[in-house]
């Protein structure tokens, strides 16, 4: 396959993006690696985020880690999605880090998962284990924006997160809460701590945690984009 140039600038217009959607479908991570120049990680244990990375540098994300949409200038979210070969997510989608210290006046349309989800561009990657990373294969990318019956759900569970947080409730918080959104353990290791507060309220140093979305939400998503049987 002919090597696709890599992109260096952000894209102006959700009809670039889409030309570069177009451009980077098919393409294996080992292609667009040494398109980069940059080496591929023996295992994902330990660089879990790699080919995330490896996504946003080649379509010209620019947010990093800001809490806003990893397309700042067209307001569109990027979010790698490890499938089977048949299709399948294989695991949760991160959303964002979920602070557990009370966020002064912060509500649904003011939160950080509220503007992560709004406008998503979603790139599958065919990622079984037995495959090696360097020829794991992007499927096709699709652009999705949430609709109200599915933003209603995510607004419930993001309500009903967040309160058991500002209640310092966060050691109570399962993977039974939510429907499509929970709320999951997020360090490289147990020890790390974050502020966080108690159920006195006060200062207390706790385990981080992430907005995840489940499967069960990104396997509707994928099934309904590729027409695939439950």
């Amino acid at each position: 396959m002919t090597k696709q140039m890599k992109f260096t600038s952000p894209p102006k217009s959700i009809e670039e993006l889409k030309h570069r959607m177009d451009l980077i479908a098919g393409l294996s991570l080992g292609e667009i690696a040494d398109e980069l120049e940059v080496e591929v990680p023996e295992n994902l244990l330990v660089d879990k985020g790699w080919g995330g990375q490896l996504i946003e540098a080649y379509l010209g994300a620019t947010a990093g880690n800001l809490p806003e949409p990893d397309f700042q200038e067209i307001g569109v979210e990027l979010k790698t999605i490890p499938i089977s070969s048949e299709g399948k997510p294989l695991e949760t989608t991160f959303v964002c880090v979920a602070p557990l210290s009370p966020v002064l006046g912060e509500t649904w349309k003011t939160s950080t998962v509220f503007k992560k989800l709004q406008h998503v561009l979603w790139v599958p990657i065919v990622s079984d284990k037995h495959i090696p990373i360097p020829h794991r294969q992007i499927a096709s990318p699709f652009l999705w924006r949430v609709e109200d019956q599915d933003e209603s759900v995510f607004e419930s569970d993001w309500n009903e997160l967040t309160d058991l947080i500002v209640y310092g409730k966060h050691d109570e918080i399962t993977a039974k809460h939510g429907e499509h959104l929970q709320l999951r353990p997020k360090a490289a290791d147990s020890s790390v701590r974050t502020s966080g507060i108690d159920r006195e309220g006060k200062p207390v140093l706790a385990p981080p945690k992430g907005f995840y979305i489940r499967t069960s939400f990104t396997k509707q998503l994928l099934n309904q984009q590729f027409q695939l049987e439950n």
